[in-house]
């Protein structure tokens, strides 16, 4: 099947949390969010060398909803279940056809940190990419001193399969060191 074709039934739900793709006009809503939260993804997020401003959020709201669409990529916001407040975001990252393996990514927002949010969106984005997307395979990267999202990881059910030495390079020019998670399928009897 194309990937075109592909079914993406959206959002994901559980009690708390509503997650969908990303929409044209929604860059001002996650700039304030990476305002908020920029000292932290600066240490963390390959991405976020610099501040976006407003536009450049649009922007990338705009290519992350045209990738979706295309079923190319799929990046998503994670929301307050009625919807009211960006609490992070998130996505299902295709890595390999066969077998179907993909990477999550994640970041809170810095007021939302440490109430498990993202270990919830985790658990539910992989049980969505094993139920709809067939994988075999899913992974989580980290940076090995970044102990906040190595929890999200560890707390989901995922395994550390290993550590990549000097895998990376920080915003700060440094060297780093990636750990690798993952879950696989369960066995089908």
């Amino acid at each position: 099947m194309l990937p075109i074709l592909l079914d993406v039934p959206m959002p994901i739900l559980n009690d708390r949390l509503l997650i969908r793709e990303p929409r044209f006009g929604e860059g001002a809503v996650l700039n304030e969010a990476v305002a908020e939260s920029f000292a932290e993804l600066h240490r963390w997020m390959p991405w976020a060398k610099t501040m976006p401003t407003p536009g450049d959020s649009e922007t990338f709201s705009r290519e992350m909803a045209a990738k979706f669409a295309a079923r190319k990529d799929f990046g998503l916001r994670v929301w307050t279940k009625d919807g009211s407040r960006l609490l992070g975001a998130t996505g299902l990252h295709p890595r390999t056809a066969t077998p179907r393996a993909f990477e999550i990514g994640y970041w809170t927002r810095t007021s939302e940190a440490g109430k498990g949010i993202m270990t919830e969106a985790v658990r539910a984005l992989t049980q969505y990419a094993f139920d709809q997307f067939d994988a075999v395979r899913v992974q989580i990267r980290a940076d090995r001193e970044n102990l906040a999202s190595r929890r999200v990881a560890e707390k989901a059910g995922y395994v550390l399969e290993g550590i990549m030495r000097h895998d990376a390079v920080g915003n700060d020019g440094s060297l780093r060191d990636t750990c690798l998670y993952a879950v696989v399928r369960p066995e089908r009897g």
